[in-house]
């Protein structure tokens, strides 16, 4: 690709050297008038093969940020049973066809996309720049000075070609820093909000043997089967389980509880998959590691607890999941309104845990319950 880029860009240097006109797209001047058309074609079907490695890009980093809590959930279709990454995730692709036509309708004219494209690539180069610098650092175990001295080089570079892009802006340069601000603000109030959900869960646990106590003060009946709590609560007893006593006034025999991390490394390895511990009688806490890139199969992770000891009934099992609906807190405290107002928005819209993790539909119980944020 290099070579064809260099004698490409050679070639319209050479015309314009040779005294060519330089309107209109100078590209098209290094045919013959009649494979003028020929390379039209050609240069559409390029454009449609790159588009597709664009769209798939979107849907995997889309997957991605899911995992690790930065988006909310949307429905995700595998389309091969082959490639992990064969991936559909509609809402993407929607929009990705409208930001398109509406750029196409907007711009009318190549070279204001051109100047939004400039803007785009030199801030990628100086986003990676940076992130290679961390890399250095962190995972490689780089030096300061090996690192910095790399990373400045690439940084002096890449600064070079955005302060050039920079008197583009006013003629179309501005629309990827505006569609980057959009996607960037969904992020962080995504973030923000699960992070406010989560620190208001904690604020309300009570301790296993606590709950357990009360349990059997209160003359709980226990039923037989295997009950699973999918919970976000790092420990003591989750929320759900508690309300699922308040309201059915019944718990299960067996009771384990599964709290799922996604960790930021693509893949972990299958002795480091879960980690199991005994909280009371017949009832277990385990913490469940996947990677950004891998898909949770909680069929195989029951199967594994029951190798390291938990004893539960694999034929009899019934899955517990919360159901939130987000809404203000009375005292003032939590996130600005507006903030909660988007949040709340996104997370009545964001795919149902059940569906998103695929699980058996006759066997999952939603309970639903108030988050003030």
């Amino acid at each position: 690709m290099f070579p064809s880029l260099i004698l490409n860009y050679a070639g319209q240097a050479a015309l314009v050297l040779d005294g060519a006109p330089i309107d209109g797209n100078i590209f098209f001047r290094l045919c013959p008038e009649s494979l003028l058309l020929p390379l039209i074609l050609l240069a559409t079907i390029a454009t449609i093969i790159a588009s597709q490695s664009i769209i798939t890009g979107a849907f995997s980093m889309t997957r991605q940020a899911i995992q690790l809590g930065w988006l909310p959930r949307l429905l995700i279709k595998q389309t091969s049973s082959q490639g992990f990454g064969q991936i559909y995730i509609g809402v993407v692709n929607w929009l990705l066809m409208i930001v398109t036509v509406g750029l196409t309708i907007g711009f009318g004219k190549s070279d204001n996309l051109a100047a939004a494209y400039g803007i785009a690539v030199s801030l990628t180069m100086l986003s990676t720049s940076a992130l290679l610098f961390i890399a250095m650092r962190e995972i490689w175990g780089w030096s300061m000075l090996a690192a910095g001295s790399v990373a400045g080089f690439l940084f002096v570079v890449d600064c070079t070609f955005f302060l050039a892009n920079l008197v583009k802006i006013a003629s179309g340069g501005y629309v990827p820093l505006i569609l980057a601000l959009a996607v960037y603000g969904v992020m962080w109030i995504w973030h923000r909000g699960a992070a406010a959900v989560s620190q208001r869960l904690h604020d309300v646990l009570i301790p296993v043997p606590e709950f357990m106590a009360q349990v059997v003060a209160r003359n709980v009946p226990r039923v037989p089967g295997t009950a699973v709590f999918l919970t976000r609560t790092e420990r003591d007893t989750p929320p759900v389980m508690v309300w699922h006593v308040k309201h059915n006034r019944a718990l299960h025999e067996h009771l384990l509880v599964l709290r799922l991390k996604v960790l930021s490394v693509p893949w972990v390895s299958v002795t480091d998959r879960i980690r199991i511990e005994q909280a009371a009688p017949n009832f277990w806490r385990a913490e469940v590691h996947y990677g950004f890139m891998e898909r949770p199969h909680f069929v195989e992770l029951l199967a594994q607890s029951k190798v390291l000891g938990c004893t539960i009934d694999l034929s009899d099992v019934t899955y517990y999941v919360g159901h939130e609906k987000v809404i203000r807190r009375a005292d003032g405290k939590g996130l600005p309104a507006w903030q909660e107002r988007i949040f709340a928005l996104m997370e009545r819209n964001a795919q149902h845990v059940g569906k998103f993790f695929d699980l058996p539909n006759d066997q999952v119980v939603e309970i639903g319950r108030q988050i003030a944020i």
